[in-house]
């Protein structure tokens, strides 16, 4: 890029190029008139194996060149352990490092959006986005005859979107275990998980191109060569924003117009919007620009020395992550782990099985869900338990928040937990480097894991800026089980656990009878189960939240049309808006919201907003 094409104004610029960015990026230069700017920190890696390849995902963790590496001061509440978030830097962002995982939220989730003070944001409105990203690829014959999934809607399955969504071909008898034992535990799936209400253990789609068996992400997916040829899209990756630019002059509120960049070679320049700048740098580092751009607390800016340009102690709190409880077990002989990687030998040959054809493993995801109610160790928790455990905890439900969410839980309809089937042993470090030290085999046997996650936390953390410089990372604290309720609801979740595992099991059986399991401890009974969470809870990277969609005085940051408040010409896009977290991994409405952004943004556009 020459410095004499950033100086005409931009229409639009985008601050960063991730999951959400790409989509605004692809779908605002649908319009021939309208010239859009991208600034990205990370490089195009879009040709990239390491990327391509689903099987080589941990290859990615903690390398500066994909990865930011986050990592959590120490927890209270986890014994004192830190926690690693891992954030895709490059081209794409997290959807080019995640575990491709593609599940949908329940309507009542996406509902309570609306009932925080949002109306326009319903499961109904959000609901055909859905589709709109997704191309969607029936499932192999060998799928359907090892897992039956008979619960598909195939209704459901339209779409020509960028973003393609598959079945692997690799699912096998652990698989098949888990879904036989969810069942005969009461949990057998009875609809579709993508409309909106689903209870069970199900296969999950993967973000994998079948085709080529490769990952199907936002940088492949909004980002193609045709879309790249467009002469009025300029996307310069490489490139930091340091702060966005305002003229506090005109007005009440402040009007955003332009941002200012940090180029590869550390030139600092400033480029011009002449509609809009819209953040869309993720739950962690769009609080960060805010505030080094002079939005946020006023303790925090004036502590940096930073001008306050709109008060604002909303921006970088409310935060959510999904916590997730990891215990492994031994498998029986013969019976599949991802452990057996650890061969170098192996994976070498695995490596020339892909590469002629993207034969094998490492074109797949085997992982498989089940969403479940609030349970325990005598499964299902019935009403009458529930109400009673909340009215022990009813200090702790006092905000709408908490009260939407007790009232998910007490939902028999609504899933309380998501369990997941992960095919390899984890080991959980005090300090962890990334996230492939949790991930990497470092003991000799087999294992696969259980994965418990609570699907809307009650706890919420912060993250905000620790020095008046881009270049310096924000301060990322979940603040895990702050509110004690959260560690009450995974205990249990844990206990349920020792059913799914009991010997007496369809998965039991695959499991190796008398062997190890991570950690050690049983969850016999509750202390023994708040003790395992406490040593194998870590963060499944789904942070959200931190510059919430609601009215200004009950937290929010931005409004139903994700302006931020204060302000004119500035909007955020991406997970950082989601006024409580979704239930499951949240690709799936990253993208969805991303996709209504731009039809908002381009009625705006013609309302002369």
């Amino acid at each position: 890029m020459s410095a004499v094409d950033l100086e005409q104004p931009f229409d639009y610029i985008v601050v960063g190029g991730g999951t959400a960015g790409l989509v605004l990026a692809n779908r605002l230069t649908e319009d021939s008139n309208v010239r859009v700017l991208v600034v990205e920190a990370g490089a195009d890696r879009r040709a990239d194996p390491m990327v391509l390849t689903p099987g080589l995902v941990a290859g990615l963790y903690g390398k500066d060149e994909y990865d930011w590496n986050f990592c959590s001061p120490p927890q209270p509440t986890l014994n004192g352990r830190c926690v690693n978030q891992a954030r895709g830097k490059m081209l794409g962002g997290s959807s080019a490092l995640n575990f491709l995982m593609l599940v949908y939220p329940s309507k009542g989730n996406i509902d309570s959006w609306a009932a925080l003070g949002n109306p326009s944001w319903n499961y109904d409105a959000l609901a055909p986005y859905f589709r709109k990203f997704a191309t969607v690829h029936a499932p192999p014959q060998s799928a359907r005859d090892l897992l039956g999934l008979t619960y598909l809607n195939e209704d459901l399955a339209k779409g020509d979107g960028p973003i393609h969504v598959s079945y692997s071909e690799g699912y096998g008898v652990t698989n098949k275990a888990w879904f036989k034992t969810f069942a005969d535990l009461g949990l057998e799936i009875s609809g579709d998980p993508r409309d909106g209400n689903a209870l069970g253990a199900f296969q999950n789609h993967a973000s994998i191109d079948p085709a080529t068996c490769t990952r199907s992400y936002a940088a492949t997916g909004y980002y193609t060569p045709e879309v790249a040829k467009r002469p009025n899209l300029v996307v310069l990756t490489e490139t930091l924003v340091s702060k966005v630019l305002f003229d506090t002059a005109s007005g009440e509120d402040a009007v955003a117009t332009g941002v200012e960049i940090i180029t590869k070679d550390g030139q600092k320049k400033q480029v011009s919007a002449s509609a809009e700048v819209i953040l869309a740098a993720g739950a962690l580092q769009t609080p960060q620009i805010l505030e080094l751009s002079g939005v946020g607390g006023r303790e925090l800016l004036e502590k940096h020395n930073i001008p306050v340009v709109v008060e604002n102690a909303n921006v970088g709190e409310n935060l959510q992550d999904h916590p997730i409880v990891c215990q492994s077990f031994e498998v029986a002989d013969g019976v599949p782990s991802g452990d057996v990687l650890r061969d170098a030998n192996l994976l070498q040959a695995l490596i020339g099985m892909y590469q002629s054809g993207g034969a094998g493993p490492l074109g797949q995801s085997v992982i498989s869900v089940a969403y479940s109610p609030l349970v325990d160790g005598s499964g299902v928790l019935p009403t009458e338990a529930k109400k009673e455990l909340f009215s022990q905890h009813s200090s702790n439900l006092t905000t709408p928040d908490a009260q939407a969410i007790q009232a998910l839980v007490e939902s028999s309809s609504e899933a309380t937990f998501q369990y997941l089937l992960f095919p390899s042993q984890v080991s959980i470090p005090d300090r962890p480097t990334s996230m492939a030290h949790y991930i990497t085999p470092v003991l000799p046997e087999n294992y696969i894991t259980i994965m418990t996650i609570i699907n809307q936390p009650f706890s919420r953390g912060s993250v905000h800026i620790t020095a008046p410089s881009v270049t310096a990372a924000p301060l990322w604290d979940p603040k895990y089980n702050s509110n004690p309720l959260d560690l009450e609801l995974l205990a249990r979740a844990v206990q349920f656990v020792e059913r799914i595992v009991d010997p007496a099991t369809p998965f039991g059986g695959v499991l190796k009878q008398g062997g190890k399991r991570l950690p050690e401890l049983r969850a016999d009974d509750l202390e023994a189960a708040r003790e395992i969470v406490r040593q194998r809870q870590i963060s499944v990277f789904h942070v959200a939240g931190s510059c919430a969609m609601r009215p200004r005085a009950q937290g929010g940051v931005v409004d139903e049309r994700l302006r931020v408040y204060g302000t004119r010409r500035l909007r955020v896009v991406d997970a950082s808006v989601f006024p409580l977290e979704p239930v499951g991994n949240i690709q799936s409405v990253v993208y969805a919201v991303a996709e209504r952004a731009a039809d908002l943004i381009k009625e705006d556009r013609a309302k002369g907003l």
